[in-house]
C-alpha cells in the first residue's frame, strides 16, 4: 500500500495544522481536516480516510466519540483519540468505540507515529480476519453435508442450512444449545 490516508478532527486550527504538517513530515497523506464531529462524519464519507485522528470534545453538536462511533458503524474507519482527557467517565465512553488507540495532549512525534503504526497494522489484522471469516462461512453454507460446529462446552456456534434441514433447527435457534438438545444421533 502507498502512503496512509489520514483524517484530523481537531477543533483547535493551530493544533490541527501542527498535526497535519508532523504527519506530512513522517510520510502520511492527510486527506481532510475537520472541526467538529459532523464534518467529521460528512469529511470521512467523501474522503474514505484510511484512519481519524479524533478529538473528543468537539463542541455541544457532536462528541468526537459519539463521530468515532457514526464512523466505526457506517465506514468501518478505525478511530484514535486525540484528547486531554483521561477522567474515568471519558475512558469509559470512548471505549465503547473500540478506538485503536488513546493518545494524550501534549504528545510527542514518537509517540504518535508508533500509535498511528499499531493502529494500522491491527486495521489490516482486522481485515484479514474479517475476510477469512467471510470465506469460511461462505465455503460452510455451501457443502453439501450438515456441519454443525460447537464450542469446547458442546454448545452449537454454527450450523449450515443442510444442517439446519437436518435437525429441524434454525442455527439462530440452536445457537448456545447444547449439541444433544439440536442432534439426535
Amino acid at each position: 500500500m502507498g502512503r496512509y490516508r489520514v483524517m484530523i478532527v481537531e477543533d483547535d486550527p493551530i493544533v490541527a495544522e501542527d498535526i497535519r504538517i508532523k504527519l506530512g513530515r513522517m510520510g502520511y497523506e492527510v486527506v481532510a481536516l475537520a472541526a467538529t464531529g459532523r464534518q467529521a462524519v460528512s469529511k470521512a464519507r467523501e474522503h474514505r480516510p484510511d484512519i481519524v485522528l479524533m478529538d473528543i470534545r468537539l463542541g455541544a453538536e457532536m462528541t468526537g466519540i459519539e463521530a468515532a462511533a457514526e464512523l466505526k458503524e457506517n465506514y468501518q474507519i478505525p478511530v484514535i483519540f486525540l484528547t486531554a482527557y483521561t477522567d474515568e467517565d471519558t475512558l469509559a465512553k470512548a471505549k465503547l468505540t473500540e478506538p485503536y488507540g488513546y493518545l494524550v495532549k501534549p504528545f510527542n512525534d514518537r509517540e504518535l507515529k508508533s500509535c498511528l503504526e499499531i493502529a494500522l497494522y491491527r486495521q489490516a489484522s482486522d481485515r484479514k480476519i474479517s475476510e477469512n471469516r467471510q470465506w469460511l462461512e461462505t465455503t460452510l453454507n455451501s457443502i453439501g453435508d450438515a456441519v454443525i460446529a460447537t464450542d469446547e462446552n458442546g454448545r452449537v456456534s454454527f450450523m449450515n442450512p443442510v444442517a439446519e434441514m437436518l435437525t429441524g433447527w434454525k442455527e439462530a435457534d440452536a445457537a448456545g444449545k447444547r449439541i444433544q438438545a439440536v442432534f439426535h444421533i
